[in-house]
């Protein structure tokens, strides 16, 4: 029997484990994808920790795959042995319950999570429901598409959904994994960017990724400095503090809207009396396997790139330590 590797959370909070397994064979309506990059999400922290309700553990975590199909469940129709694609968060839905029957497939009653419904991308094979993947487009490598089927998908759905238009103003509190891929979709899209971050040393950064405006909030008032360039229209919140992107509000425009795409567990405090003017607070899913296909084209077509640093499959310890310890500049993927 042929044999892969996968590295596997087997008990809660302990090092992952590097095991072989057998390759995978695809169901109906399941294809089966040979890994060529994997990137290292925060969110991996759920299987890890086995913090996510119904984990089972061993599971192999992962859900920013990007690789090549290479086999074909009975009944497949939209995929050819070959194609180049790619899988996020959200990895399956059942097409039938209310939200899916309206085109909501992210609220799926039964939607399934890439590497916590069924194991991830930390191997060299993976199966998914035909459903989950997205095609990759040409010019666009596997290591680059990885985060791009996460936090790509998310700061970039959230953006197109967020009611600006070309010129508005648009703030990007956070340059990290979200973050610095917010500000290049914000630029890229025709909005006036503004970044907001601690510390002078992220004023080059910002400048690079396209920002036309910095803001260091360790220094200034970021809702104050927001007002003097005349008010965000939209504020992108992707550092993962309620506190951080509470301070931001007082910087929106009359009828401006906070975006939040960063997971913070804490309660984010908004004045009641501000929302009096329209303002309004907002998240944003990450989305389906067509919106992961609309952002890896915009990215391609306008030249944005995740920065990442990239490990070999055998080092995810040492991959997981640096995304968890916010020491990646800015994803860190795996290889295989």
């Amino acid at each position: 029997m042929r044999a892969m590797r996968a590295v596997q959370v087997t008990r809660a909070r302990a090092p992952f484990e590097l095991v072989e397994r057998p390759i995978p064979e695809p169901g109906p309506r399941h294809v089966r994808i040979r890994v060529e990059a994997c990137g290292v999400c925060h969110s991996d922290a759920f299987v890890r920790e086995r913090s996510f309700p119904g984990v089972r553990l061993p599971r192999v975590p992962g859900h920013e795959v990007a690789g090549v199909v290479d086999a074909l469940g009975e009944g497949v129709t939209a995929w050819r042995v070959g194609d180049r694609v790619g899988v996020g968060w959200h990895g399956g839905h059942c097409g039938t319950c209310t939200p899916c029957r309206r085109g909501d497939f992210v609220s799926c009653k039964k939607e399934q999570i890439t590497g916590i419904s069924f194991d991830g991308g930390y191997a060299d094979y993976l199966v998914v429901p035909e459903v989950a993947p997205a095609r990759i487009p040409d010019g666009l490598e596997s290591a680059d598409a990885g985060p791009l089927l996460c936090a790509g998908v998310t700061t970039y759905n959230a953006l197109r959904h967020s009611g600006a238009r070309p010129g508005d103003t648009v703030a990007v509190q956070g340059l990290g994994g979200l973050g610095h891929l917010g500000v290049q979709f914000a630029q890229r899209m025709g909005f006036r960017t503004v970044a907001l971050s601690r510390g002078p040393d992220k004023a080059e950064l910002a400048a690079q990724l396209g920002a036309h405006h910095y803001v260091d909030t360790a220094a200034q008032d970021p809702a104050a400095a927001l007002q003097k360039l005349g008010g965000a229209d939209v504020i992108l919140a992707t550092a993962p503090s309620a506190a951080a992107i509470g301070s931001t509000f007082g910087g929106l425009t009359p009828r401006g809207t906070l975006m939040v795409v960063g997971a913070s567990p804490d309660t984010l405090a908004i004045p009641a009396f501000s929302l009096l003017s329209g303002k309004s607070v907002r998240g944003w899913p990450s989305g389906s396997a067509a919106d992961s296909e609309d952002t890896m084209r915009f990215a391609a077509l306008t030249g944005i790139r995740p920065m990442i640093e990239k490990f070999p499959l055998d080092q995810a310890e040492e991959a997981y330590a640096r995304m968890i310890g916010n020491h990646a500049r800015f994803r860190a993927v795996l290889l295989t």
